[in-house]
């Protein structure tokens, strides 16, 4: 503020001296007031040369018989032309640089046309203007070969897969780099990886038959998945049926034993009743002697005889009621010798 009040007032004092010369040469040639007015017109429209407006977010740098001299922010400011001029001015909001698409080679050798979006913010007037001759063309170049760099050290499928990464890497360089060119890069970001024609052409190729490849894999899982589904329901089922035969034959075999008991208990009570009656009608006899009296043993081999016989008579009943031809065969004592050892000598 101080050099501008010095400026003013030396700026005031030469218009003085202009104009106190140019009305006494004018007023001796006679121009009068109208020469007056035009010197006075030239002198505002010179005055107006002299001020500088600076908007908010912006900067300029000022020199002096072409030396850095200072730097202006937002306002309004006098320079004194022509001793000094405005040699920089530059926003100090973030910018958005397009990085134009250019050919790159991956790491296997595909060629791969690429292009980035630069986010940037100058924080130094002074290093962007003398510390570079041209600050947007160095960041633009250093991106170009950087990405350029950062793609070569990375295979098609990495390329594809790792643009985060290769981001992170082109911020870290760039940043390493354009901090001395007063210039803070913010962010990086890979807008398009584009192959060549005959690379996409393949690349189109290999999804399908890997789409194929997934869909046979698919189909033959669940192919396997349904002959294993019906092999183990073929074998449930036939577990099942075993073991319901199992408990089938285990049910018969009990009922069958069940029977056999009962009738082993009903052939013992009726073997031993017939047995109790004849020894019974024997010892009651009127003309019965003790020698004519049978032993037990003699009662239970009569009784078995007895059974057998009833038995032997109900099966040839049986028989006789079917139509075919038959031969009906009476049994007498001798053809059916059943006794109380016979029949002990069969259970054992």
């Amino acid at each position: 503020m101080f050099i501008n009040k010095h400026i003013l007032a030396f700026h005031v004092f030469t218009v003085s001296i202009l104009l106190t010369s140019s009305q006494l040469s004018l007023v001796s040639a006679g121009f009068g007031d109208v020469a007056i007015g035009a010197i006075g017109l030239g002198c505002i429209g010179i005055g107006c040369t002299c001020l500088k407006v600076v908007t908010t977010g912006e900067e300029c740098l000022v020199e002096r018989f072409g030396k850095y001299n200072r730097r202006l922010g937002a306002g309004y400011h006098l320079i004194f032309r022509p001793f000094e001029s405005v040699s920089f001015q530059e926003t100090t909001r973030e910018q958005v640089m397009d990085v134009p698409p250019q050919q790159c080679y991956t790491l296997d050798n595909a060629p791969l046309k690429a292009d980035a979006v630069v986010y940037m913010r100058v924080f130094s007037l002074e290093s962007a203007r003398y510390a570079v001759a041209d600050m947007q063309g160095a960041v633009l170049n250093l991106c170009l070969t950087q990405l350029r760099e950062a793609i070569g050290k990375l295979t098609l499928d990495e390329s594809f897969s790792s643009r985060d990464r290769i981001n992170k890497a082109l911020l870290t360089v760039m940043n390493s780099v354009c901090q001395a060119w007063g210039v803070e890069i913010t962010r990086v970001e890979i807008q398009g990886l584009e192959p060549s024609p005959d690379i996409l052409a393949a690349m189109e190729l290999q999804m399908a038959a890997e789409r194929k490849k997934r869909a046979s894999i698919l189909q033959s899982e669940g192919e396997r998945a349904t002959l294993i589904n019906q092999a183990e329901g073929r074998a449930s089922a036939v577990l099942a049926e075993a073991e319901a035969n199992r408990k089938k034959i285990i049910k018969m075999a009990e009922a069958e034993a069940d029977r056999n008991r009962i009738e082993a208990e009903g052939i013992k009570v009726s073997i031993e009743k017939v047995a109790t009656a004849i020894l019974e009608l024997s010892g009651n006899g009127e003309n019965t002697n003790e020698g004519d009296v049978p032993s037990r043993k003699d009662a239970i081999d009569s009784a078995l005889q007895l059974i057998m016989f009833v038995r032997y008579m109900e099966t040839q009943a049986k028989f006789s009621t079917s139509n075919s031809s038959k031969v009906l065969m009476f049994p007498t004592k001798d053809s059916i010798p059943l006794t109380q050892e016979a029949f002990q000598s069969m259970l054992n």
